[in-house]
């Protein structure tokens, strides 16, 4: 006998078996969330490839969207690697030289404290779902792709977790921030260093972002670089794998010189290394990239149009909490007592500007 169970049924069983309670769609955040971080455990160390489809081969019988599962699971992934449960080569110590520079890692279980006195969880466990025993593992809060933990009255949280095996984080070395710069500093040195390379070959596909379009559409940046002279922060596509990043100096449309980020003595990913470099190059451009900030009670709103480094997102993720983006690319919510420390810090390290919601600065 065969027993015919429906797609919504089979999503709520393995959310329920997850630890996650019910879930109600296959493009639950927080159920691909903890789907990636189980793939992890068991497929790690892989390429990213490899692990998104290790997902999506376990899901394509259950959802009539495939385009936007595979993105949705895409996301989950880098989100994933933000959340720090992955982690990257230059992240972890191996002697396997089958090991790819692409490769991702599952982070081992590890927490970070809080301001508000609770944890942000990290890591994976490859026994299970989680690495906390049931009566700790049944009070994590899930905020779409993060885990947070707060202590019950009298209990000392981060003592406990240590018993349990999971290693606490400094919030510094965590982050790990890059140190604090002017952007005029910033891009003249990457410019000297581009410009001491010699000539690069012809590459057919290179992608651009285009500083002249409006920095509020991330997507809409990205074009060929026919016709187009200057520095910019480029993708060259390659066979296999994910296009690479780079700057790339250009002259009516061809490649002269390519420098690939991230340099070879930084840690920060390539994309990383890129959206902060474009972000000093629209500071300096006189048109910065902006982010708004709605409400002034507690909590409020941070908006983003394009994406930032996975240190300053992490920044985020500690002091705050993921919301429904609204005109924007993501959002989070700041306790009000937080608010103007982080708009410092964004302008600071990023050169961003605060908007309103009626767009005024």
């Amino acid at each position: 006998m065969i027993q015919l169970i429906e797609a919504d049924q089979v999503v709520s069983l393995c959310s329920e078996t997850l630890g996650l309670g019910k879930a109600h769609s296959i493009h639950d955040e927080v159920l691909l969330a903890a789907l990636v971080r189980r793939a992890a455990g068991i497929v790690c160390p892989c390429s990213p490839g490899t692990l998104r489809r290790a997902v999506l081969e376990s899901l394509f019988l259950l959802s009539e969207d495939a385009e936007r599962l595979s993105d949705d699971v895409e996301m989950a992934v880098d989100k994933a690697t933000i959340a720090g449960d992955l982690l990257e080569l230059n992240q972890v110590t191996t002697d396997d030289p089958d090991v790819k520079g692409s490769w991702v890692f599952a982070a081992p279980p590890a927490f970070v404290r809080r301001s508000s006195g609770g944890v942000f969880l990290a890591g994976i466990s490859p026994e299970g779902p989680s690495a906390l025993p049931p009566d700790l593992a049944k009070r994590v809060q899930f905020d779409r792709h993060y885990r947070t933990l707060a202590p019950q009255a009298g209990e000392d949280l981060p003592k406990a977790l240590k018993e349990f095996g999971l290693v606490e984080l400094s919030e510094r070395n965590w982050l790990k921030l890059p140190r604090q710069e002017e952007a005029r500093t910033f891009v003249d040195r990457m410019t000297r260093e581009l410009n001491e390379l010699g000539p690069s070959g012809s590459v057919s596909d290179l992608q651009v972002l285009d500083g002249s379009r409006d920095p509020k559409c991330y997507k809409g940046r990205w074009s060929p670089a026919k016709n187009k002279s200057g520095i910019f922060v480029a993708r060259r596509p390659q066979e296999y794998g994910a296009a690479l990043w780079g700057l790339a100096r250009l002259r009516d449309g061809e490649l002269e010189k390519f420098l690939d980020l991230p340099p070879k003595r930084d840690k920060f990913r390539g994309a990383d290394f890129a959206w902060h470099f474009q972000m000093a190059l629209d500071h300096l451009s006189g048109k910065p990239q902006k982010f708004r900030v709605v409400g002034s009670g507690d909590p409020m709103r941070f908006d983003f149009f394009s994406p930032i480094p996975i240190w300053a997102e992490r920044r985020l993720a500690i002091i705050g909490r993921t919301v429904e983006r609204n005109r924007c690319l993501f959002s989070y919510e700041v306790p009000a007592r937080e608010a103007d420390a982080e708009i410092n810090f964004l302008k600071n390290y990023l050169w961003l500007g605060p908007e309103t919601p009626d767009g005024s600065n």
